[in-house]
């Protein structure tokens, strides 16, 4: 019997990246698809469906400043991952190879187009990221998560395909639990997340606004919150001194279960972490990353917001008296959480795995 056919999955080392690969990668093994990840170092923490001997770690280094050593730096690291992508691909012959977004996808994408393999960039912003603007040029088909984000760019309208996020089988487990409305005097359950590694602005804003809040409501908080290690002994401390019940801790391998037990998110807003809110279906209130070049996080918020599905605050407004403001009054309001649940929900794709299947193995002639 022949070998099956294999697809090179390409992705930055973070969750908002290594997820949607991970979900594709499912949907292509259930149609006796081979996948083979390529990633960076910081891979190796993320559990799920690739094992050690499924994926590739390739040299790779971001953009991060644009003086002269800098940039001279970053083009060696970027040089070096792809002579070793080409001896990846010359090795494995891949069909096709997908990036779903950031710097280490550029190695193996390009050096796919050099030996004319076909490729497929996936972004799952509102506004597409620098290294997918770059590699989506050249790429056989591109697969967006929203509507309507390169509609400004003819050439690139004509080859992309709206898929949506896919979501990992636990974003789609968790997707069939029920939002548990609140209880005008039960349990108030808030999950707290920051990104991969935590935000310190959360720890800096969101323990300090539940000092400002009622003190009768102390009581009914159920805080699940992920802390950086270095922040861990401050943040506990005044918990602890409000008898608030608090779960910290610096990484959650079970988010999508805690995801779904929750009657409010307060987050960042990745692409990710919007995307698999929408398809859980919770209320949320979100905090873009600030500084970045094309505000992507700040669109992305913009998403549910627009929907009624979360509330945008901008970190120059996050402060800790406006997040007791928000918090406070969405506790006095339960309808209000579950019709911005339902909302959220309204935007969420649960097939986007295997819409974005249809099109590689279309584009990989499978």
């Amino acid at each position: 019997m022949s070998e099956a056919p294999l697809i090179m999955l390409a992705a930055g080392g973070t969750g908002g990246h290594l997820f949607p690969a991970e979900a594709l990668g499912v949907a292509l093994m259930k149609r006796g698809v081979r996948v083979r990840l390529v990633t960076d170092s910081r891979a190796i923490q993320y559990g799920g469906l690739f094992s050690k001997d499924m994926f590739d770690i390739v040299p790779s280094e971001t953009v991060r400043n644009k003086r002269p050593w800098a940039l001279a730096r970053t083009g060696a690291i970027l040089a070096a991952g792809g002579m070793m992508a080409l001896a990846l691909l010359r090795k494995q012959k891949p069909r096709a190879v997908v990036g779903f977004g950031g710097y280490p996808t550029l190695p193996p994408l390009l050096a796919a187009k050099l030996l004319g393999i076909p490729t497929v960039v996936h972004d799952a912003n509102a506004v597409m990221g620098r290294a997918n603007k770059l590699l989506s040029r050249s790429a056989s088909a591109v697969a967006a998560s929203l509507p309507g984000v390169l509609d400004h760019d003819a050439s690139l309208a004509a080859k992309t395909t709206v898929t949506g996020t896919p979501m990992r089988p636990a974003i789609l487990a968790a997707a069939g639990v029920a939002y548990n409305a609140l209880d005008a005097t039960g349990p108030l359950r808030i999950l707290v997340v920051g990104g991969s590694q935590g935000a310190r602005i959360m720890a800096d804003i969101v323990p300090p606004a539940i000092e400002r809040l009622e003190p009768s409501l102390w009581s009914r908080l159920m805080i699940v919150q992920q802390v950086r290690d270095e922040d861990m002994t401050r943040v506990r401390a005044l918990y602890d001194r409000l008898k608030v019940n608090a779960e910290l801790a610096p990484f959650f391998t079970d988010l999508p279960v805690r995801l779904a037990s929750s009657h409010l998110i307060v987050s960042r807003s990745g692409a990710g972490t919007v995307a698999e809110l929408a398809a859980i279906g919770r209320p949320s209130i979100l905090v873009p990353l600030p500084g970045a070049i094309d505000q992507d996080q700040f669109a992305n918020a913009g998403v549910l917001q627009d929907v009624g599905g979360a509330i945008r605050i901008p970190q120059s407004e996050f402060t800790p008296d406006r997040l007791a403001s928000e918090i406070s009054a969405l506790a006095s309001e339960p309808a209000r959480l579950a019709d911005m649940a339902k909302n959220a929900k309204a935007v969420g794709k649960l097939d986007a795995a295997e819409r974005l299947a249809d099109l590689v193995v279309k584009v990989a002639g499978i």
